[in-house]
C-alpha cells in the first residue's frame, strides 16, 4: 500500500485524495455526456458535480467528527477520516440546490446520475485500498486476505479487503444499472440505485469491524436499509404511475344531437 504517491515541493500528494478526485472527474465527464444526450447542459453536470463534491466532503468530515465524540483528538481534525452517509447527505443537499437553481428535472438528473455515482463510489474504494485507510474487514486466512503494514492504518494481520469488494461490487452494479436503464424510467433507475448499493454496504459490513448501533445492525447498515426501503418504493411508484391505464377520454356529443330535445 502507498499511501503517498509522491511529492510536489514538499507537498505529499496523498492516493486518498487523488482518487476522490479522479472519482469527481470521472463522475462529471459521465454525467456530462448523459446531459448531453438529453439536451441538457454539460455545465449543469458539471456544476452539480463539483458542488455535490465538495459539500459532500464537508459534511462527511462533520459527520465523521460527530462520530468520534467525545474522544476527538487532533489526528480526527486530518485529511482522513470521513464517513460517506454523511457525504451522501451533503452531496443530495448540494445537488437538490444546483438542480432548482438551474431548473433541471429533479426524476430525469437523478436517473442519469445513478451510474456516474456508482462509478465514482468504485473508484474513491480503490483509493481506500491502495492508502490503507483502515476501512478493510475482519482478519481472513482467505487466500486473497492483505495486510497492510504501511497503510495510513496499518496492520500486519491479514484481513478482508472489503473495500476492494465494495469496487468490485459497484462495477456490477454499473453494469447492471446500464442494462436497466433500457427499460426503467429515470427516476425508477435511481431507485434500482439507492437498493442495489444498499445491498452491498449492508453485505459486506458485516465483514467489516464496527459496533452494532440497533438491533445488531452497524450505523451503515441502518443507512443502508433505509437505502433499499426507500429505493424500493420509488421503483413501485415509478413504475405503477408508468404502467397505469390512461384516463379514457369523454366522447364529444354528436353535432347533430347536441341540441336535440330532450
Amino acid at each position: 500500500m502507498q499511501p503517498v504517491l509522491f511529492s510536489v515541493l514538499g507537498l505529499d500528494i496523498q492516493t486518498y485524495g487523488l482518487s476522490k478526485a479522479a472519482a469527481a472527474l470521472v463522475a462529471a465527464f459521465l454525467l456530462g455526456r448523459a446531459f448531453h444526450r438529453r439536451g441538457l447542459a454539460k455545465d449543469s453536470a458539471h456544476a452539480l458535480v463539483m458542488w455535490a463534491t465538495v459539500w459532500g466532503f464537508a459534511a462527511a468530515k462533520v459527520y465523521y467528527l460527530l462520530e468520534q465524540l467525545p474522544t476527538i483528538t487532533a489526528h480526527d481534525l486530518g485529511g482522513m477520516g470521513f464517513t460517506w452517509f454523511g457525504g451522501l447527505i451533503g452531496g443530495v443537499g448540494a445537488a437538490l440546490v444546483i438542480i432548482r437553481r438551474h431548473h433541471l428535472p429533479l426524476g430525469l438528473v437523478a436517473g442519469l446520475a445513478a451510474i456516474p455515482l456508482t462509478v465514482a463510489y468504485g473508484i474513491g474504494r480503490l483509493g481506500c485500498l491502495l492508502s490503507g485507510d483502515g476501512t478493510y474487514g475482519r482478519p481472513s486466512d482467505l487466500p486473497w486476505a492483505m495486510s497492510f503494514p504501511n497503510g495510513v492504518v496499518a496492520t500486519d494481520v491479514p484481513v478482508h479487503p472489503t473495500p476492494l469488494y465494495e469496487a468490485l461490487a459497484a462495477g456490477i452494479i454499473a453494469l447492471v444499472l446500464w442494462r436497466l436503464a433500457r427499460h426503467l424510467a429515470p427516476a425508477a433507475l435511481f431507485g434500482a440505485y439507492l437498493v442495489l448499493s444498499g445491498v452491498a454496504r449492508l453485505l459486506v459490513e458485516f465483514l467489516r469491524i464496527n459496533e452494532p448501533a440497533f438491533l445488531g445492525l452497524t450505523q451503515p447498515q441502518l443507512w443502508s436499509v433505509l437505502s433499499i426501503v426507500l429505493g424500493a418504493l420509488l421503483v413501485v411508484r415509478v413504475t405503477a404511475a408508468g404502467t397505469a391505464p390512461a384516463a379514457r377520454p369523454v366522447e364529444e356529443v354528436p353535432a347533430a344531437t347536441a341540441h336535440a330535445p330532450s
